[in-house]
This record gives structure tokens, sequence and C-alpha cells, in this order.
């Protein structure tokens, strides 16, 4: 019986195969789909790069298909052979608690309650809360979504932007990685492609009943793809400043008024000390200026000043102008609360707040201030009773936006631009002495990572060293941007290069793309034509290539190959070479991947024993072999493909490189599956099954378990 297979089919087979290239299993799916492109088609096609595109090729595609040579039947088994991409919500509360001393905002919960119920009538549930910086926006939405628990049984999800570490915020993939991330979406099954996250969230969200909640967003490019399409769900977005232009409903949220300001006074501070400084309450309120931040750290500082009589004895608040105050009460509260410190702990706030970092632990205030780690930890405890910065967990403080700014603003009056520089330094430092460790444990034996330097302390081992840079990737990543701004441009460009296992091992692409870009181009205007340029080049590259931004990856790979050319580094020129190959074969261009992996052959070949990469040289050939043989498959030369892949897989074998040899063997299935000997494809898929199991690749085996059926199913034809 003939299969009929559908345009529309078609289209979504290659929107879901281009926009969910992630990892070598996504690849691998690509660059067989492109293949059977070409059989179709006859000619070569490169990947669509748009709808437009996917449904012109289908339908090119669809008048090809007929029952004479068995394409429709193939192709309804490729179709079939896509994973399922549904991935169940969990049905759990995931905002942050909410906070206890919350007080009025009766009329804002009025709006957003009617912005959540009233008749869909075709427009989406959105609202923007708004106001300025330590108002109480985010205290709002958690508050308000706390009651909200029954309303949305299919989930509330919360990611809050306020800690991205790029110069403008997170880009729009990237919070939608986070928000798939929070709704339970296994990091595997992540499309790498904005388009993809976008689908991918939609599909999770369709017909279902759920909260969204953005917080600290900047931008409306950011929150612009998460509008709801289903009725349902409500996209609660909240700016710590002015609103911006998404079409929702825009809640501003005001300023206590003074009897909810008294109310907020004594939830935190009690009915009996806010009646002890009465006479000092007009003041105290005209500074605070209805502000939700700057009341509770007036009331934790009445706590802490204890009984009235030390109160009266206690230094009068600062001379502020009442509309000086109420134009900048988090200022106003911000140098009343160093003042009280006391001078050190104040002057490691403010060298601390320079940088802007996502996180400060004991080592980077320590760094900052030049002061042990002892008094760092000290110091941060005290800031953080005096609601300077925020504890996280783990031993690590934040800053909220405007006490950052404000204290980073009086640094340089303080404390003289010569100090302020010297502590920007200091954390540079040691930032990059950690990552140096912490990459070079993470990968002993790659080229790509710097020796670990002499100072410092080493990490245990690989495990260990990528933990490490989990822990302090935004830091690093706003590192690289911090050292452009102070020139300090070597440092910034070898913090980079340290990102690399991140991208590598943890697929950290979005996380790390704002460094790269950066280091990049500090590294063609400061050491253009250098192994330091080229290198960075291919971090970018593959960081892109990894996002699916193709053109981007082969311009960035381009420059590194200029770069290590250049710079005589053979091997660095080799691997640019072939991964300028490797994007040409996931974008179906067979003729030139094929072109690219013979000439970064030669050039491997140009290493003589003893030159830098010698040692590795018998495995960079084994791995041009097996690309190589990928290539002459999707171009139809399927005795040469083999002979490439078997040369290969034998190679991995006598190494003992298991996953290696698995990776072959799925090649040389698929290349005997395309030559009809379905049979043998069986025989290789069984023995790469064999040895992923123990390595519990449960992807890669999935896509082995639907080309065995492809296979039986062409065999019993």
């Amino acid at each position: 019986m003939i299969e009929i297979v559908t345009v529309s089919a078609l289209t979504a087979f290659l929107a879901a195969v281009g926009n969910g290239a992630a990892g070598e299993v996504g690849k691998q799916l690509l660059v067989s789909t492109g293949t059977l492109v070409r059989r179709t088609l006859g000619r070569e096609t490169p990947l669509p790069a748009t709808a437009e595109g996917r449904e012109a090729l289908a339908r090119q595609m669809h008048a090809r298909l007929s029952d004479e040579d068995g394409r429709s039947g193939e192709w309804a088994l490729l179709l079939r052979s896509l994973p399922d991409a549904a991935v169940a919500l969990r049905p759990v509360a995931g905002l942050p608690p909410a906070t206890r001393d919350f007080t009025d905002r009766e009329s804002v919960l009025r709006q957003l309650k009617r912005e959540a119920t009233r008749a869909a009538a075709g427009r989406p549930r959105v609202a923007l809360l708004h106001g300025p910086p330590g108002i109480g926006t985010s205290a709002v939405a958690l508050h308000w979504g706390a009651a909200q628990i029954a309303r949305y049984p299919d989930g509330q999800f919360y990611v809050d932007l306020r800690d991205a570490a790029g110069e403008g915020g997170l880009e729009p993939a990237a919070v939608l990685l986070r928000l798939l991330r929070q709704m339970g979406v296994e990091p595997e099954r992540i499309p790498p492609t904005e388009t993809g996250r976008e689908q991918l969230y939609r599909r999770l969200t369709a017909g279902r009943r759920a909260l969204v909640v953005i917080d600290h967003a900047s931008s409306v490019a950011q929150v612009r793809h998460l509008v709801p399409a289903t009725p349902e769900v409500f996209l609660l977005v909240v700016a710590s400043g002015p609103p911006f232009a998404l079409e929702a409903l825009r809640i501003a949220v005001p300023p206590l008024g003074e009897r909810d300001a008294l109310r907020m006074l004594r939830k935190v501070a009690g009915a009996e000390t806010v009646a002890r400084v009465k006479p000092r309450l007009p003041a105290l309120l005209d500074t605070c200026a209805g502000n939700a931040f700057a009341l509770k750290a007036a009331a934790m500082r009445l706590l802490a000043e204890g009984t009235a009589e030390e109160m009266n004895d206690a230094p009068d608040c600062p001379d502020v102008s009442p509309a000086s105050a109420r134009s900048h009460p988090v200022h106003t509260v911000t140098r009343e609360a160093c003042r009280r410190l006391g001078p050190e702990p104040a002057r490691l706030c403010r060298l601390t707040a320079l940088g802007g970092w996502p996180a400060i632990d004991a080592r980077l205030a320590s760094d900052a201030a030049a002061v042990t780690e002892a008094e760092a930890a000290r110091m941060l405890a005290e800031a953080a009773d005096a609601q300077l910065v925020e504890p996280v967990g783990d031993g690590r403080y934040r800053f909220r936006p405007e006490v950052r700014r404000h204290l980073a603003d009086a640094a340089g009056p303080e404390h003289g631009i010569p100090e302020c520089f010297a502590a920007v330094s200091r954390v540079l430092d040691g930032l990059l002495n950690r990552a140096l460790h912490a990459a070079h444990a993470a990968l002993p034996q790659s080229w790509r990572t710097e020796p670990a330097p002499a100072r410092g302390t080493p990490y245990g081992g690989a495990a260990e060293g990528m933990a490490a840079l989990l822990a302090e990737a935004g830091n690093l990543v706003r590192a690289v941007s911090v050292a452009d701004e102070y020139q300090y441009i070597d440092t910034a460009l070898r913090l980079a290069r340290a990102l690399w296992p991140l991208q590598l091992k943890a697929g950290h692409w979005d996380e790390v793309l704002p460094a790269l870009r950066i280091a990049a181009r500090c590294a063609d205007e400061h050491q253009p034509r250098t192994r330091m340029a080229g290198a960075l080049h291919f971090q970018l590259g593959h960081c892109l290539g990894e996002l699916g931004r193709w053109e981007e990856a082969e311009h960035a790979v381009r420059a590194a190959v200029a770069g290590e050319r250049a710079a005589g580094h053979v091997r660095g020129e080799a691997s640019s070479v072939e991964f300028l190959g490797l994007l040409s074969l996931y974008r179906w261009r067979y003729d030139a991947a094929y072109e690219r992996f013979v000439e970064a052959e030669g050039i491997y070949r140009r290493i003589g024993p003893g030159q830098e990469g010698a040692a590795d040289l018998p495995r960079a050939l084994a791995l041009i072999e097996r690309h190589q043989g990928r290539a002459l498959r999707g171009l139809g030369r399927l005795a040469e493909s083999r002979l490439r892949l078997e040369a290969a897989r034998d190679f991995f074998a006598d190494r003992g490189e298991a996953y290696n040899q698995a990776r072959t063997l799925t090649d040389l299935a698929e290349t005997l599956h395309d030559a009809g000997e379905h049979a043998e494809a069986l025989t290789r898929i069984a023995e790469a099954e064999r040895l992923l199991s123990p390595e519990q690749a449960t992807v890669h085996l999935g896509y082995l378990a639907r080309l065995r059926l492809r296979c039986e199913a062409a065999r019993s034809r």
C-alpha cells in the first residue's frame, strides 16, 4: 500500500528538524534528512532558513514522490522517526515565596484579577507591572501569584532576568531557554534556535491554565515571543522602571500612602518600636516617599537600633530635601545604611558594586576590598542585615539593581578613581585565576584551554573544575565585558578562552555568547592575525553553530581560519577548516563539506613528528575520515562513504573510544541503509546499541531504535 506524504507533513517535519537540531543526535537527523532531500530531488538543495523556504521545498519534494522508487515510503518512515517532542508541564507553584510584610496594593491586585478573569474575546491575557526601583513591583507579582494556585493548575513559572551578565540583558532566545527549563523540559529536548524554542513553548502551553511571570524584564524583545496564544495562560511581566511598548494591560505600582506606609513599618519593626519613634516618623516617611524597599530598610534599622533612647542618641538622618528624597528614596536609604555600617563595610560594598557582578561571595569581595576572606564574609553578612545585599544561598549575595548603581556611582567620589580601578583589577585577576584553574581541570587534555597557572589552588578533577565554572559562569561572562570596559584586553581574551568547557561540555551557548562576541571584537582590534584571535573566533563560531545561526557561524569560523593561518598555527587552521566543513554538512551543502574535509586533512598532514599536535594527529585524521564519509553519503557516493566510515570505526575500536565508535557505526548503518543493505545496517545498529548502553546515552539509543524500524520496514518491502 502506498503511503501518502502530504505537503503539510513534509513542511512540519522540515521545520522540526531545522529548528530542533540540538546535540549530536539532532544533527544526525538533520544530515540524514538533507541526504534524502538530495536523493529525492536529484540535486543539492541547501537547508531552508525560513518558513516560506521550507514550504517551497516541501512542495518540490511532494511533486517528485512516486511509488516506483519507494521514496514516498522512505519519507513516511523518516517522518515517523521524528522523536516525540511532547513534554508535560509540571503542575507546580514555581514562584518564589511572597514577602511577609506585603501591604496595601488593593487597586493593583484588582486590576490583575480583572485581566486574569475577563472574557478572552481573542485577546491574550498579558499585564505589565511597572514602577520606580524599590516600589514593590516584584512583591505585587509574587503576592498575587501565591493566591492564584487553584486558578492555574498546570503550573506557575517564574524567570528572573536581573542577573543577566550581558551588556543589554538576556537575548530573547535565552529568556525562552530559561522558561523552558522552568517548565521541566530536559536540556537535550530544548531546541537551539529561537524559533524552535518559541514553538515548543506554544506547544507546551496550548490548552493549558498556567501563570508565567517574567521579572525584571528590560525590553519588549525579551517577552514579545511569550505572549500566550491560549486564553487560559496569563503572562505577567514585571519591569523595574518605566514601561515599554508591550501590548498588555499596563499597571503602575504607586508609592504607598502614609497610612499604608505606617502599616508596613509596624509589620516589620513592630507597633511598639514604631510608637517609640513617633516624633521622627514624619521625617522618616517623607524620606522613604512610599517606597517599599526604603520603608523595609528603615524598619529593619529601627529594629536594630532597639530602644527609643538609643534611637534618640543616634545621629540624625542625613539632610535630604523632600524633593530629592522623593526622587531617590532608595539612594537615601543606601547612603544611610552605609553611614551606619561604618567605613570599612561601606567601602567593601561600594568597591564590590563596581563590576555589576551577578553574584558575589567572600572571595570576590575580598579581592575588591583587599581584605581577607574572613573579613569579607563578616562584612557581607553585616551588609545583608543592613539591606544592602541579599543572600542567595551557598555563601553568595547579590545587590538590588538600584542599590548597586548608587553604590558604584558613589565609589569614585568616596575612594578615588585609582582605588576603584585597583579594586576592579583585583577582582578580574581573581576571576581569571580561578577560571584558568577550573577550565584546565575540566578539560585537562584540551589544547584550547590554557595550562593552569602556578598561583592559586588547583581543582580536584574534571567534575570539580566544571562545577566551579558553572557556579561562576555569570561572573565570568560579566568579567569579559568589564575587562573590555576597563581596557584590560589580555584579561578579557583569556577569560573568554576559559569559557570553552562551558560551551563544549555543558552546552551553555546562550550564556557565553555575549562574552565571546566581545572577546572576538577585542581580538580583532588589539591582537589581529594571532592564535588568540583565531581561537576566539572559533569559539564564537562553535557557539553560533550550536544555536543554528549558520551564516554568523560561518563568518566567525572563516575569521578563525584567517587568524590561525596568519599565525602559522597549523593545528588551529586545520581544526577551523574542519569546522567549516561541518557547518556546510549541517546546511546540506555536501559538495562544499567534502571539499573542506579534504582540505583539512591536507593541512593536518603538514604536522610533522615532534611538532605541536603530532600526538593527536591519528585521532584527528580518524575524525576527518568519519566526516568525509558523512559528506560522501550526502553526495550519494555510498561505496566511498562506507570505506571511510569503516576505517574510522576501526580506529576508534582499537583506541577503545566506545562513544566515537558508536557514532561512526550509526553513520555506517545509515549509509548501508541508503545502499539497500538493510540486514548489514541492522547488524551495525546492534553493535552501536551494545556500545552505548553502558554509557546511558538514551537520546542516541532512541535514535538508533527509530533507525532500526526504518531498516526493518525497508527490508520487509
